[in-house]
C-alpha cells in the first residue's frame, strides 16, 4: 500500500475553508441571533469579507484564471459548483439585509449562508481517494464549526460595539460544545480508514480542538458568570472565548486539508510476472 499526501490543494485551498465556514458561520448566527441595527451591519460585512477572501484565495490557486467560468456548467454533479452558483445571491442578499434590517432579508440570508458552507462540507466529502474527507461524519463537524466560529466572531464584534447578553454567551458555549462532540464522532469514525499519519495529524487537530478552542472558551464563559471579574472585563473575557473558537476551529480545518489529507493509495498485491500465469 502506498500513501502518499495530496499536492493539488494548499494553503489557499485551505483558506477557503476557513473563510468561507467562519463568514457563513458569522451571518447565519446574525440571523439566529437576532441582531439588529449597527450590529447586524458590522457582523454581515464581516462575514462578507471572510467569504470574499476565501472564494479569492481559491481563484489564485486557479492554474487558468480565464477558465474559472466554466465551474459553473456542472450543477448537477458539482458541489464546487453549487457553492459558486449559492456565492452570488448570498452577497446580494446579505447586503440587502444590512441595508434593510428586513427580517425576512435577514432569514434568507440565514438560510443561503447555510447552504454555502453545506456545499463547501459536501466538496471535501466527494474526494473519494482520500479517507479524511470522504468520512460522511466530517459532513456536520464543519456545519458545527461554522456556528461555533460565527459566534465567537459575534462576541468579537460584541466588543466593538456592546452588544451581546448572558443568553447568546450560554448558547456560544453550547456550540463549542456541540462542535466537539461533532470532531469526537468524526474522529471515531475516521479511525477506521485513514493511514497512520492522517491520524498524527488529526490528533494534533483534536488537542488544539479540545483545549484551545472548547476548554478555555468554556471557563472563560463560565468566569464571565460567575460575574467574578466584574463588568468592565466581561465583554474582553467574552471576546477572548470568541477569538479562541475561532483560532482552534481554523486550525483543525488547515490540518484536514492539508496535513490529513493521504491518498488512499494503491495495492499490488501480485505483481504480473512474463510467462506466469496466477
Amino acid at each position: 500500500m502506498n500513501e502518499v499526501r495530496q499536492g493539488s490543494w494548499d494553503a489557499r485551498a485551505a483558506a477557503n475553508f476557513i473563510g468561507g465556514g467562519i463568514g457563513c458561520g458569522t451571518l447565519l448566527i446574525a440571523a439566529v441571533f437576532d441582531v439588529r441595527g449597527e450590529a447586524l451591519t458590522i457582523l454581515v460585512l464581516a462575514g462578507l469579507a471572510l467569504v470574499a477572501a476565501g472564494l479569492l484565495a481559491v481563484f489564485a490557486e486557479i492554474g487558468r484564471p480565464l477558465r474559472a467560468m466554466n465551474v459553473l456548467r456542472h450543477a448537477r454533479r458539482s458541489w464546487m459548483t453549487r457553492e459558486a452558483l449559492v456565492a452570488p445571491p448570498l452577497f446580494l442578499v446579505s447586503a440587502a439585509a444590512a441595508y434593510t434590517g428586513n427580517i425576512a432579508m435577514v432569514a434568507l440570508m440565514g438560510v443561503l449562508a447555510f447552504a454555502f458552507v453545506y456545499c463547501q462540507a459536501r466538496i471535501l466529502r466527494a474526494a473519494k481517494g482520500i479517507p479524511a474527507w470522504r468520512e460522511p461524519a466530517l459532513t456536520p463537524f464543519l456545519l458545527a464549526t461554522s456556528l461555533a466560529e460565527g459566534a465567537g466572531v459575534f462576541w468579537l464584534g460584541a466588543l466593538a460595539i456592546g452588544t451581546g447578553g448572558m443568553t447568546t454567551l450560554v448558547a456560544f458555549g453550547g456550540l463549542v460544545v456541540l462542535r466537539l462532540f461533532a470532531w469526537l464522532a468524526y474522529r471515531r469514525r475516521a479511525a477506521r480508514h485513514v493511514v497512520p499519519a492522517a491520524l498524527v495529524a488529526l490528533d494534533r487537530a483534536g488537542r488544539v480542538l479540545r483545549y484551545v478552542g472548547t476548554l478555555l472558551p468554556l471557563f472563560l464563559i463560565a468566569l464571565v458568570g460567575s460575574g467574578i471579574p466584574g463588568q468592565l472585563a466581561t465583554l474582553p473575557l467574552a471576546a477572548l472565548a470568541g477569538l479562541a473558537a475561532v483560532v482552534a476551529g481554523a486550525w483543525v480545518k488547515a490540518d484536514i486539508v492539508l496535513r490529513a489529507s493521504f491518498n488512499q493509495g494503491y495495492a499490488v498485491p501480485h505483481l504480473p510476472v512474463r510467462g506466469v500465469r496466477i
